[in-house]
């Protein structure tokens, strides 16, 4: 017999050989039903897998990430055994599981792949799906393995990576494909499947390698959870923030100016400057001192920093001077920059805390075909601070940073968040620098934290900072999307290598633990996030003109004019659509460039010296006839409905 520990703490025996389905038939048939994947003692294995030691299993449904991985996994077998049908020239290589669906990359050789196409393999593989084959691993050895492709030199080129005894092959139907395994138990459950792209991409992301076709796909175990999906990509189509951006005239691209360069227009600078007071005033109010840094610093800082050796050969190239071996770098990160305003002057542990923040635009070359509108650029600008602090005082500071963030998502309408704690992966220790001790300390304060302030947190191995843990926001937008926003890390080692220290109350030295921490992240890629979020609806404190006033026709333009004023004295943001064209044009149009409110004067408006009030997507209902004093009230409403307190 052995014993299987449930995630409950619960133990149960099992004759030897029991699989995690038998397992889950012990609990209940409604389980049994649902679980379409497992895993044991960490490990992702198939529900058919004999289990012959005692060991943790955890059983996945649909509802699960897990559940979800094997799922989309699994369809993606299927596609390819569709594809490899249609085209039986085409060289397969590989097809994971990715966020939401999963992947093949193809080698299609002559032929091509195009939308035309989608329809017969989506078919294909729902045909395959009803005869509900069962997937199988199975062991091979590599000189099997490698006669079996060897005419697909992507696979050949996998299984020479990979040591003997440790090949399979996942088989369903007449089809088999080189895999490691993570599969639900036949394709019966697969009731929906939709192609949803292709794009190119590199063998291996290598742009020195063969340009392959990549074929992006989703599948679901019910018919109307692909319907739901695909209203939710229509929906998230009209909310990009490229054309939102476009629209709303917010920044725009020039490839005179160079890629991934964004340039800011009036109405997207404005809505900037009111995020960037928006937080300085909840950070001075915090106890932070802005700084100003150089866009550039010389290479040695970002070598004693560490930023150079690991990420010196993807960022932009050292500027060379007219001096001889003097070099310089387009600003990575602003923190080793800060470090050395700390190093200005001595200090002791009765200054600490310093607070150091700073809007700085940072520069990282990201490859051209990474960049994504606002969400991935060559050249952004942080919310960066960072706080030096003593070891008895981080508890504390480290708690006030997670209540401005927190402030800050409040603020702007982020209430469906989680938070992750990420730490080092204790298998690859080269990844990070610093003593273990160092971050031992360090990812036991953020667990510590986020434990008292009653976070719903995860730890995620591996995610950590090469100089250390962090905690990160995990944030799910208007159409369930997880967004990363917000991070606050704790640092014991650049204060080592920058020899940062202040005197303590012994008379000794010693060094400070540093912070890092951004709210927003980076301003551009919080703007895209929340362009797509608000669908471009912005808080009404935060909209670059809250109201448009609307006249009749031209014999009303001086009374707009003192509309505008009287609006003006209350601090309301508003401008006046004077042109010779019709209300209902003015509004349509004002409706398209999320205006909250129309102010419509005319008439009756300037005889009784009031606006008809008209809000955004108020289509079908009556106007409120009101003062401006009354409209000025209404507006501050509204502020204080969103607009948290710090």
């Amino acid at each position: 017999m052995i014993k299987i520990t449930l995630p409950d703490g619960s133990v149960k025996e099992f004759a030897q050989g029991a699989t995690p389905m038998d397992v889950a038939l012990s609990i209940s048939e409604g389980l049994a039903r649902n679980v379409i994947s497992a895993s044991f003692n960490g490990t992702t294995i198939e529900t058919s897998t004999p289990l012959t030691t005692d060991g943790s299993l955890t059983l996945y449904t649909w509802n699960d990430d897990e559940g979800k991985k094997a799922f989309w996994h699994s369809t993606s077998h299927v596609m390819a055994q569709a594809i490899e049908e249609k085209y039986p020239n085409a060289k397969l290589t590989l097809g994971p599981a990715i966020a939401n669906g999963f992947y093949y990359d193809v080698d299609f050789g002559d032929e091509k792949f195009t939308d035309a196409d989608f329809k017969a393999i989506e078919d294909r593989v729902l045909e395959i799906s009803k005869e509900k084959h069962d997937f199988r691993m199975r062991s091979v050895t590599k000189a099997e393995a490698l006669d079996i492709y060897k005419d697909n030199e992507y696979k050949t080129e996998l299984i020479s990576n990979l040591e003997d005894g440790t090949i399979t092959f996942c088989d369903h139907s007449n089809f088999f494909d080189l895999c490691r395994g993570g599969h639900i138990p036949n394709t019966g459950i697969i009731k929906a499947m939709k192609i949803l792209s292709v794009a190119g991409a590199y063998w291996r992301g290598d742009e020195k390698n063969k340009q392959l076709t990549r074929v992006y796909g989703i599948s679901f175990p019910k018919q109307k959870d692909l319907t739901e999906y695909l209203h939710l990509l229509e929906e998230a189509k009209k909310r990009d923030h490229r054309k939102l951006g476009k629209e709303l005239e917010l920044f725009h691209f020039s490839q005179k100016v160079g890629q991934g360069l964004p340039l800011w227009l009036p109405k997207g600078a404005a809505l900037r400057d009111r995020l960037e007071q928006f937080l300085k005033k909840a950070q001075k109010k915090a106890g932070y001192e802005q700084v100003v840094t150089p866009h550039i610093g010389q290479k040695e800082l970002y070598v004693t920093s560490g930023h150079y050796a690991k990420y010196g050969a993807d960022s932009f190239q050292p500027i060379h001077t007219p001096a001889e071996g003097e070099e310089f770098l387009l600003k990575p990160m602003n923190c080793p920059h800060h470090c050395e305003i700390y190093n200005a002057k001595p200090w002791s542990y009765k200054d600490l805390p310093k607070r150091y923040a700073e809007f700085g635009t940072v520069y990282r070359y990201e490859q051209s075909g990474e960049l994504h509108g606002l969400t991935r650029v060559r050249g952004f600008t942080q919310d960066d601070a960072h706080i030096f602090c003593t070891p008895d005082q981080l508890d504390a500071e480290f708690k006030n940073v997670i209540d401005l963030v927190l402030y800050v998502f409040g603020s702007l309408g982020f209430e469906n968040f989680t938070a992750q704690v990420s730490v080092r992966d204790l298998d690859n220790p080269d990844k990070y620098i610093g003593s273990v001790e160092n971050w031992e300390k360090a990812e036991n304060a953020i667990i510590s934290a986020a434990k008292d302030k009653g976070l719903n947190y995860v730890i995620e191995s591996g995610e950590a900072a090469f100089y250390g843990p962090k905690l990160d926001f995990m944030v799910k937008d208007a159409l369930g999307r997880s967004w990363q926003l917000g991070t606050i890390q704790i640092d014991y080692n650049l204060p080592e290598r920058f020899d940062l220290t202040y005197k303590g109350s012994d008379n000794e030295l010693h060094r400070p633990v540093m912070i890092h921490r951004a709210p927003f992240g980076s301003m551009e890629r919080f703007v895209a996030i929340l362009l797509e979020h608000t669908a471009g609806n912005f808080p009404i404190w935060l909209m670059p003109e809250q109201a448009i006033i609307l006249s009749l026709s031209e014999k009303y333009e001086n009374y707009a004019q003192k509309v505008l004023n009287l609006l003006e004295n209350h601090e309301i943001r508003a401008q006046i659509d004077n042109r010779n064209e019709t209300i209902g044009k003015k509004i349509r149009e004002a409706e398209v460039q999320k205006f909250p409110f129309m102010l419509i004067v005319g008439e009756e408006e300037e005889k009784n010296g009031t606006i008809s009030v008209r809000r955004h997507g108020d289509a079908g209902k009556s106007n409120q006839s009101m003062t401006i004093e009354e409209f000025a009230q209404l507006i501050q409403v509204e502020i204080d409905k969103t607009l948290k307190q710090f």
